[in-house]
């Protein structure tokens, strides 16, 4: 047995003293310790109240009609450029006059347009590399199916 356990006369006693120090100690100066774990309590009902908030969120007429607006771009795009091809095949003049009025445009606002369509595509695929939970249709009711293992992928991540 050590000197201070010696000195004070039992085991237990060191320990019991130094949770009375600890407990006055605690009066004067807060434990940091403590404060973590509360402040992290506090996050932690923060996050589960907003989670909650947005759990099930009711779609209202706008909101439905925003996503579908926001699901435009891609076909417009894709089917514009279909259309441009055609266009030229029927009437090559009248594309090519267009044509001509297209490089009267300054390169200033070629640059913002690409800014533009980047962006738009950029944050798509932000918001869907940051929600990684794949939807599937041949889930019923569009619940959440986890995305398919890949083998070489998993392999890779665990070099």
């Amino acid at each position: 047995m050590g000197v201070i356990g010696k000195l004070v006369g039992a085991p237990g006693a060191v320990t019991a003293l130094g949770e009375a120090a600890k407990g006055v100690a605690e009066v004067f100066v807060p434990s940091a310790t403590k404060r973590m774990e509360y402040s992290a309590e506090a996050q932690m009902a923060a996050l589960r109240q907003l989670g909650e908030e947005y759990q099930h969120p009711a779609l209202s007429w706008f909101d439905r009609l925003v996503n579908g607006l926001n699901r435009l771009p891609r076909p417009f795009l894709a089917f514009g450029t279909i259309g441009l091809f055609v266009y030229a095949m029927v009437d090559p003049e009248a594309f090519a006059f267009r044509m001509v009025g297209l490089n009267a445009v300054p390169e200033p606002l070629w640059w913002l347009l690409g800014a533009i369509v980047a962006f738009y595509f950029g944050a798509r695929e932000t918001h869907y590399f940051r929600n990684r939970a794949v939807v599937s249709p041949f889930v019923t009711g569009g619940a959440v199916a986890e995305p398919e293992e890949n083998a070489a992928l998993e392999d890779w991540r665990r070099e």
